[in-house]
């Protein structure tokens, strides 16, 4: 444990001890709610509108999530709520982490940190992005990305996990609706802040936080104006412990057909070779990284009068990943062609002067899992990275009231999205052919959390080909590895939007209810233009030394590196130098002062979507319940345009053009069973459409590989029809539990396939492509996914003199919830594989959270813990590398402390990522396996990935007046 984390432990326990010490009286109590804990509203559009929940009383945690809960009970349709201060109870920087902890939700997470959200186990780009309403098309595409948007824009997070006819038709799971602040949210002159310090226990690397919030509303000759201003920054620095490792069938590369039957070179051919499957390369990825997320927002209301309202909203927000990794590869299947066919039993002698590298030699002793191989090839990549992700976001709207029960909405908005993935440099250094100036390896493979490895010098025996291991060797850099290549990224890939939206409302009676009547219309357009380009230098060995040169670039890497230890605690089997990223800095300069961009032909492209909507809803509300029902139509325009390549010779610009349309009814029943008691029943339907880049109408050839990969402008989208069916018990005087079933069945499922060709339109002179391999995104086979949710919220405070129970224990509550899945999907036949069944990707079969928290006397406290079961990553076409890809189960726990000092200040103390469990990523060819009728082998510890970030601690202040 580092200095820093002592004295924060140290100070936050002096604290704490402190704050237990003071008289209780100095902090006044709130009052226990006795009912509702605040009015209801007449729907869940209005709650969200004119309902004031931020809190700022001696129970944050419990009056937050009362006001969350009634907005929640007076929808018309399955919603699920986070309110802005409990968001703040626990450690959630990003509206990912806030919404993890909701019932029914999941995160799936980059270096430890919450990134996207999946709803009831359906994939994450079935979830989207909303702000006030507004669909937003993340910087990354389709799958919206919500780290990149702190949690300190929001005064509530509504999470629709059905759809209704409001929402936009590729809303499939469900939408993620984050409710900006407003100065109407407060009563007057309103300022809040926070700012906080932390460090990481791994590298000892530091964390800052800082938030403000100010608004005021003013009286004008013309009504009230409301302003609110806020911004926010936050920066994590990171140290991640990694090792990687790629599997494969021997020989697969060299002319195996998907990876299931033996070339006629370079094979494991022995008995038993069906179930083997080798490490082609094992790596570690040592990363140092500084992340920062900033935001600024704005916000103006006018209210003329009561009956109308002009809102001016922008938000803008960045995210950066200051991303420097040291990238150690260990090509361990570089001679594999050593290896003869042989499908005979090995000799009952080991043979220990092989003729081979070893890869892939049962003869020699080796098996997938433990062996030795001799003069491999170090490939090390020194990559010194700059993301930049932003969303700029802003909208013109107008709420109206009219008589006889009309009433109009209108908005106008631009919003533009940015991924920046460049990168400063990367300069990268391989192991010469001369295989005695090659290390000899010894792997382990064995444990599935650590990929233990082994180095030594390599000793030529008697003749050529014969190897053994030498002096056993630590520090890897003293291997030779001269400088191979130096590359420079630029890339950004920019999404503009423009969305104008009409809603027309009439409020009537209608068969004896209370009637509320909509017609939408709404018009988006998105132009995605993806713009890449590069310098590489040293791919012609001719020029290499000169290019290196005028950069500075040494051939050297001890020249180009820090003397400096491991910042991790991963036991690898060897230390190394970490590049020095200043250096790395001044070479990129050189490079850009010296040497031209070229253009990444292949990845750039031009993509424009056009959606014309428009929808028709009504909501019917009884003494016994409601009715909500409605259909929205889409007719969906898509052009785009990129550039055919032949090898790396641009051959004309593709364009193509296609459209459809598309209706999605939808249906919500909500029936009262008393005044605390409700039953949901409900239809939906959505559509995920392919992302941008695979919309591209692009096409590359490659004709020493013989590949051919495109986009597919005419892939339809995945079609998802769902029904849900809940019970909501709002208990008296405070607690909720709820249990539901959902069921989605789902047409036409995305995935990328791999095929031959099949046509001679491409076929030019002797290049014959019709057998070549051709990859793109396609239409699959048909899904379902269907499970349970069960959801409490309970305190013991209102009944604590009941049960005879002491004051002080009325603090204690708990929240929890837990959903169950099943999914399957048809994957079609392709090649030697025949139709198989496989779940559907991000799904996990478990996900449940659960929280115990203390809150009374203005003390806080809550310990949370999540966990969620494995889940399917990538499905492959071949055994090529090993099957299908897999996250291993994910567990997280985080604590939160706070103490109001008085009503308007706090301290506070988080820890998180408490039980440092890694993430495990690993490859399972059983399914394949038993599609083709060949017994299976427990693969699961085939560990392809393995990272693990550190605990974390931090520490502030928050203020509110």
């Amino acid at each position: 444990m580092t200095s820093q984390t002592k004295w924060l432990l140290a100070s936050s326990a002096g604290a704490l001890a402190c704050i237990l010490a003071t008289p209780a009286v100095a902090r006044p109590e709130a009052p226990a709610p006795t009912g509702s804990a605040a009015p209801t509203a007449p729907s869940a559009v209005a709650a969200e509108e004119d309902q004031e929940i931020v809190v700022t009383g001696a129970r944050p945690i419990a009056e937050s999530e009362a006001a969350a809960l009634n907005i929640q009970r007076d929808s018309d349709s399955l919603v699920t709520v986070a309110a802005a201060d409990g968001v703040g109870r626990l450690p959630d920087q990003n509206i990912a982490q806030a919404v993890g902890r909701l019932a029914g939700a999941a995160v799936e997470r980059d270096q430890g940190q919450a990134r996207y959200i999946s709803l009831r186990g359906a994939p994450n780009y079935w979830t989207t992005l909303s702000f006030d309403g507004i669909n937003v098309v993340s910087p990354e595409g389709r799958d919206a990305r919500f780290d990149s948007i702190p949690s300190a824009i929001a005064s509530k997070i509504i999470v629709s996990k059905a759809v209704t006819p409001e929402m936009p038709g590729e809303t499939v799971a469900g939408n993620v609706n984050v409710i900006t602040r407003s100065a109407f949210d407060y009563k007057g002159l309103n300022v809040s802040g926070k700012a906080g310090f932390g460090v990481a226990e791994y590298g000892d690397r530091n964390q800052y936080e800082a938030s403000l919030v100010a608004s005021d509303r003013f009286q004008v000759g013309g009504g009230e104006i409301g302003i609110l201003v806020s911004g926010s920054y936050f920066e994590r620095g990171q140290i991640t412990d990694n090792f990687e490792t790629d599997y494969e069938r021997v020989g697969s590369e060299i002319g195996a057909t998907n990876g299931l039957t033996a070339p006629t070179t370079g094979n494991d051919k022995r008995p038993g070779w069906e179930n083997r499957f080798w490490a082609q390369e094992t790596e570690n990825k040592l990363y140092r990284l500084t992340r920062r997320n900033w935001s600024a927002s704005g916000r103006l209301d006018w209210k003329p009068d009561d009956a109308n309202t002009i809102s001016l909203r922008s938000i803008y927000t960045i995210f950066t990943d200051d991303e420097a990794r040291d990238n150690y590869r260990f090509d361990l299947d570089d001679r594999q062609g050593d290896l003869a066919l042989n499908t005979a039993a090995c000799p009952t002698t080991v043979n220990t002067t092989p003729t081979t590298s070893g890869y892939g030699d049962v003869c020699v002793g080796n098996t997938p899992q433990k062996g030795t191989i001799y003069g491999i090839d170090i490939r090390q990549r020194s990559t010194l990275r700059a993301f930049k992700q932003s969303i700029f976001t802003n909208t013109v709207a107008g709420d109206h009231d009219f008589a006889d029960g009309w009433h109009a909405m209108w908005l106008g908005n631009y919003t533009q999205s940015k991924d920046d993935r460049s990168v400063v440099g990367e300069a990268s250094y391989e192991s010469p052919s001369t295989r005695t100036l090659r290390p000899t390896v010894g792997y382990d493979f064995s444990d599935p959390n650590r990929g233990n490895l082994t180095l030594f010098t390599t000793n030529q025996l008697s003749g050529p080909t014969r190897f053994q291991a030498g002096t056993q060797v630590t520090a890897i850099d003293t291997f030779t590895k001269p400088a191979s290549s130096f590359t420079v990224l630029d890339a950004v890939d920019t999404t503009d939007a423009y969305t104008a939206k009409l809603v027309l409302t009439r409020r009537t009676g209608f068969l004896g209810a209370d009637a509320t009547f909509k017609a939408g219309f709404q018009f988006d357009q998105r132009t995605k233009v993806a713009d890449e380009k590069n310098i590489v230098l040293g791919s012609d060995s001719a020029t290499r030394a000169a290019q290196f040169a005028t950069i500075g670039l040494p051939s050297d890497y001890n020249q180009f590196s820090l003397d400096h230890g491991f910042l991790g605690k991963l036991p690898m089997g060897y230390t190394f130098r970490y590049f020095d990223t200043d250096k790395m800095r001044a070479v990129s300069a050189a490079a850009r002062a010296n040497f031209a961009f070229s253009p990444v032909t292949s990845n750039n492209y031009d993509v424009r979507e056009q959606i014309f909507a428009g929808y028709l809803m009504g909501t019917l509300k009884y003494d016994w319940g409601s009715i909500l029902g409605g259909v929205r139509a889409e007719h969906i325009k898509n052009r785009g345009s990129a550039v055919k390549l032949i090898g790396s010779t641009p051959s004309g610009l593709v364009t193509a053009e296609s459209s459809q349309t598309l209706f999605f009814p939808s249906l919500h029943m909500n029936y009262n069973v008393d005044d605390t008691k409700k039953l949901r029943l409900s239809f939906n339907s959505g559509a995920a459409r392919a992302d941008y880049d695979q919309l591209r109408p692009n096409i590359v050839i490659n004709d020493p590989n013989q590949t051919i990969s495109s986009g597919n402008p005419d892939v339809k989208p995945e079609r998802a029809y769902g029904v849900d069916a809940y019970f909501e018990w709002y208990m008296r005087p405070q607690g909720y539990l709820s249990v539901g079933a959902f069921y989605k069945k789902v047409n036409d499922v995305l995935y990328r396939q791999t095929r031959k060709y099949g046509s001679t339109d491409l076929d030019v002179g002797a290049n014959l492509r019709s057998n070549y391999d051709f990859s793109r995104i396609t239409n699959g086979g048909d899904g379902r996914v269907f499970g349970v949710e069960a959801a409490a919220q309970l305190q013991l405070e209102p009944w604590t003199k009941n049960l005879g129970l002491p004051d002080w224990m009325g603090g204690f509550g708990i929240s929890a919830n837990l959903t169950l899945n099943d999914s399957q999907v048809t994957k079609p036949a392709i090649g030697l594989i025949p139709t198989r069944k496989v779940r559907l990707p991000g799904t996990s079969d478990m996900v449940y959270n659960i929280g115990g928290y203390y809150e009374k006397y203005g003390l806080s406290l809550r310990l949370q813990y999540q966990r969620r079961s494995k889940w399917l990553d990538g499905i492959a076409d071949d055994l090529t590398d090993a099957g299908d890809t897999y996250w291993a189960a994910d567990d997280e726990m985080d604590f939160s402390a706070r103490y109001a000092i008085t009503k308007n200040f706090e301290v506070f103390f988080d820890a998180t990522n408490l039980l440092n469990q890694p993430g495990r990523r690993f490859s399972d060819p059983g399914n394949l396996l038993r599609a083709t009728g060949t017994p299976s082998p427990d693969t699961s510890a085939q560990t392809i990935e393995w990272e693990r970030f550190g605990r974390r601690y931090a520490g502030g202040v928050r203020i509110n007046f």
